[in-house]
């Protein structure tokens, strides 16, 4: 990995019309801006389409995008959607929250699809069944999944009758072919999402910004991944979860973190040649230039929690066979894009993991102030095969991080920095682009200076989540000025890695 800077931000905190960003033209503006500030990478979370809570770490599917994303005006201009339809959507979104804006959105998508399917041409409906024929391993069951979900009225999988529940064959045709309509309506929103998203990555790389992008170790219960592969997921005869994934306690929670997603059958995953697993990297990697295993502990180990239990604090580690997936995934493809999670509970284990694949780790210095001078997130002990983040979209932003500290804590920091008075956040941007690490990321929120007020996400916590959104024209010609002579002075700027 050359060294390199880059900016953290989700598709859904770009400017937009609505409540949640899309990928049309302020994702091209904000590719624009990584070109001018000299960055060279895009970090993103998940895209896939979330459930409850919205957290792109819980989607619905690990395969699918979030229809939510789409573009509205590029339909228009394709002519699946009359201009006075997304002018009539619009104004609705005026009178909507975060929530609701995924319903508007979901209500012209439909009409689209109808419009679509009435008069699109033979290039694009040829283009369609291609995109459904090459998909057709998990985008058949995902059409289905969201189809049924509609007709069960949002019910998980678990609580639907027990023929679709189970998948016996002759229940899974009966209702394909009663909800084909809804089926192929969903196949489209999906065609649309990966023909935008495809061509947004193409816009990027060829401004030379590449695009980082992440994948969860887990899935979510309730997603088309556990229902159509039952098998490989710990669940009882009825479907349910017997133990769940979360961390034990940590330095977001005292009782640990609960997440909920069902455990994997290691075992059947390994009978299958972890089909499904290289699969899913396969997917990743066609969507993205690099990516981020969120959780790659659990490669190696993952924390047990019996289903019941309200708290993660009576878990135990699972041992699991990460490296024999890894190994497999080489012999597919020697060279690996990944980086590394290794945040939390991390043992020799998980290090050796790590460093017998070459994978990355990252480096947070929101973290490096808390204890002595062997702190393995002070700047002076990163090493070059790293990541440095000033924090990630699990922290508060820098300045919010910084208004929290204690006197005590503020004076550790000034004493590191060698100023009474720093200029927060944009100190702890220095030290990250100074880092021996390979790779430097700032979240957007903090370029921006912002506070509390714009913390992406609060671990542990269900509501309010996820919904900053950075209005138009914040992200100023200075503004990236500064970022470019910051960033050339530390040797990362966009012209040191070269076009992509």
């Amino acid at each position: 990995m050359q060294r390199a800077s880059g900016i953290l931000l989700h598709p859904t905190a770009l400017p937009s019309s609505f409540k949640v960003g899309d990928l049309g033209k302020e994702a091209r503006l904000f590719i624009d801006f990584l070109t001018r500030a000299g960055q060279s990478v895009w970090q993103i979370l998940p895209l896939g389409p979330t459930g409850y809570g919205h957290s792109p770490y819980n989607a619905l599917s690990a395969f699918a995008g979030n229809p939510v994303l789409i573009d509205l005006q590029q339909l228009v201009d394709c002519g699946d959607l009359d201009p006075t339809r997304l002018d009539t959507a619009i104004e609705q979104s005026t009178e909507v929250d975060f929530s609701q804006t995924h319903s508007v959105k979901d209500a012209v998508l439909l009409d689209a699809g109808q419009q679509f399917f009435r008069q699109a041409t033979e290039t694009r409906k040829a283009a369609f069944d291609n995109f459904c024929h090459e998909e057709s391993d998990w985008l058949e069951d995902f059409s289905l999944f969201m189809a049924l979900r509609e007709l069960f009225d949002q019910q998980a999988w678990v609580e639907w009758p027990e023929a679709l529940r189970t998948r016996q064959p002759q229940a899974l045709q009966h209702w394909q072919k009663k909800l084909a309509e809804s089926c192929l309506l969903h196949k489209y929103q999906q065609f649309i999402f990966a023909e935008q998203w495809h061509g947004l990555k193409r816009y990027a790389n060829q401004n030379g910004i590449r695009i980082f992008g992440d994948i969860p170790i887990f899935v979510a219960y309730d997603s088309a991944d556990v229902w159509a592969n039952q098998q490989l997921f710990q669940l009882d005869d009825q479907g349910r979860a017997t133990v769940i994934a979360g961390v034990p306690p940590d330095y977001f929670s005292a009782t640990g973190q609960r997440w909920g997603n069902p455990l994997y059958r290691w075992d059947r995953l390994a009978e299958e040649d972890y089909h499904w697993w290289l699969r899913r990297f396969e997917s990743q990697l066609q969507s993205s230039d690099m990516v981020r295993i969120d959780h790659f502990r659990g490669f190696q180990a993952c924390w047990s929690i019996p289903a019941a239990e309200e708290t993660a604090i009576n878990g135990r580690w699972e041992e699991v066979p990460g490296r024999a997936l890894f190994e497999k995934l080489v012999a597919q493809r020697t060279d690996l894009p990944i980086i590394a999670e290794d945040l939390g509970v991390i043992t020799p284990e998980v290090e050796k993991l790590r460093d017998d694949f070459g994978f990355p780790g990252m480096k947070i210095l929101h973290f490096a102030f808390d204890s002595g001078p062997d702190n393995p997130y002070l700047p002076e002990n990163h090493t070059a095969n790293s990541v440095v983040y000033t924090g990630t979209h699990d922290n508060d932003t820098s300045l919010g991080w910084w208004q929290g500290l204690n006197k005590e804590q503020k004076d550790r920091v000034r004493d590191y920095l060698g100023t009474r008075r720093p200029e927060m956040p944009w100190e702890l941007i220095r030290l990250a682009m100074a880092s021996v690490a390979d790779l430097s990321i700032i979240p957007c929120q903090d370029l921006l200076s912002l506070g509390k007020e714009a913390r992406f996400n609060t671990p542990g916590s269900a509501t309010g989540n996820w919904e900053w959104q950075m209005t138009s024209g914040e992200l100023t010609d200075e503004l990236a000025e500064r970022l470019r002579k910051l960033t050339e002075k530390y040797h990362r700027a966009h012209q040191a890695v070269g076009r992509q």
